[in-house]
């Protein structure tokens, strides 16, 4: 392999060498902003007040023929280096830098998956909860689970909103409407039309009230992915993740779960996410202050993806921001060997969430304070909440009219487990 190959993975390891090697670098007052562009090319940005500091100026010069040497075609040439920028647009990049030395600070400018790197405030405690249901991988059961969640918290008397975010793949509202109860518009029509400034005459236009909720003590709202017509949905769909002036897309989706909480009055809002690592889904997992139930199987693919997650919160720091509000599901466990298989599952979610998330025992941490569990502790967040496979419930199933044996069969651990999780066991 040719010497001037320097592999991505290899960027920011390299950024800390140059750095280590400098020492003019480590007494400098000047706050250094490394930028990696959507090409993977990194270049230093730092104040434009600099530039009429000739020694601070030929300090940075220096730094960025070092760089060059050592990231090669991962940066620019030492006269292209450096880019010298105004206070207000430095400004802007500490939103969004992360700090890697005492001065020195690291962004990443991504086309998708920017959500992941950002964990949302917890909203005041008087907010409805919220529930994202996620997984790394499709054909879990989310969507199936979803539904019996709100059937569940409608016969314990909650109100359940039920949001289909899912917008790649919509069927949840299909598994709990039928044709005549859909209502006019989804979750994509409502983000084309606020665009125009018309998402509030779509809004009380997109929720629907099931009719087989209509003998039980609670409800339940459900906001699907499109209206009773489609449309145009793959046009509308190209245009759902769009960034407005005023807005990110996160901050809209927030903006739009706000107006449906203020219309339905909900005890429990559950979320739909998509699969995957796309931006839908770590918006769901990570800015919407919500719990969040991991859905995963106990395959290698499986551990191998939350590994990928995990690995990134822990590297970026902010495992502290979201380990409590994870709780991990063994989907579909299997009906023989069930406790072997959920001894393994245990197991693996454990080394999972102990390597990565949990806080390590002995180093700065007093063991009172720490955030850890032992491997059997029933209370952690990797002690799997287990959903068993059953035939009754296999994909494709009508979920409308859920028979009591049925989800007794598969669900009945499941429940019980979330009721104490939300606090509603003796309501």
């Amino acid at each position: 392999m040719s010497d001037r190959f320097v592999p991505f993975d290899s960027i920011r390891p390299r950024v800390l060498d140059v750095f280590r090697t400098s020492e003019a670098l480590h007494h400098a007052a000047d706050r250094l902003y490394l930028i990696r562009d959507l090409w993977g090319k990194v270049r230093i940005t730092v104040s434009d007040a600099i530039r009429e500091d000739e020694s601070r100026r030929d300090m940075l010069q220096r730094f960025a023929r070092d760089l060059h040497e050592a990231l090669k075609a991962h940066s620019y040439a030492a006269e292209n280096g450096i880019l010298f920028v105004s206070a207000d647009r430095l400004k802007t990049l500490e939103e969004e830098a992360q700090k890697i030395t005492s001065n020195m600070y690291w962004v990443d400018r991504l086309m998708t998956g920017r959500d992941w790197w950002t964990v949302g405030t917890p909203r005041p405690e008087k907010e409805v909860p919220r529930w994202t249901l996620f997984s790394v991988k499709g054909g879990v059961g989310r969507s199936t689970t979803a539904a019996v969640l709100a059937w569940h918290l409608t016969r314990k008397g909650e109100r359940a909103l039920v949001v289909d975010l899912d917008m790649e793949s919509p069927g949840l509202s299909s598994a709990l409407l039928d044709h005549r109860t859909q209502p006019d518009f989804g979750v994509t029509d409502w983000f084309v039309e606020d665009l125009v400034g018309q998402g509030d005459q779509v809004v009380e236009r997109m929720v629907a009230e099931p009719s087989w909720a209509d003998d039980f003590e609670g409800d339940v709202r459900v906001v699907p992915a499109h209206g009773r017509d489609p449309g145009e949905y793959l046009a509308k769909l190209g245009r759902v993740y769009m960034d407005t002036n005023h807005d990110p897309w996160t901050a809209r989706l927030e903006r739009l779960l706000v107006q449906l909480e203020d219309q339905v009055k909900p005890t429990v809002v559950l979320l739909e996410s998509r699969s995957g690592l796309h931006d839908i889904a770590a918006a769901t997992v990570t800015d919407l202050d919500a719990q969040v139930l991991l859905f995963a199987t106990d395959s290698e693919s499986n551990w191998t993806d939350y590994e990928i997650l995990f690995r990134h919160w822990q590297k970026q720091g902010l495992a502290p921001n979201i380990r409590e509000r994870l709780s991990i599901v063994s989907a579909l466990t299997p009906d023989i060997l069930t406790d072997a298989y959920l001894s393994g599952f245990r197991e693996r979610a454990w080394d999972l969430f102990r390597d990565h998330l949990y806080d390590k025992v002995g180093s700065s941490f007093e063991s009172d304070d720490a955030f850890t569990f032992d491997i059997d502790d029933e209370d952690a967040p990797h002690n799997p909440i287990a959903i068993h496979w059953n035939r009754g419930l296999a994909p494709g199933t009508s979920l409308q009219n859920l028979e009591p044996t049925t989800v007794k069969q598969a669900y009945a651990s499941f429940l019980t487990q979330f009721d104490t999780l939300i606090g509603i066991v003796d309501r």
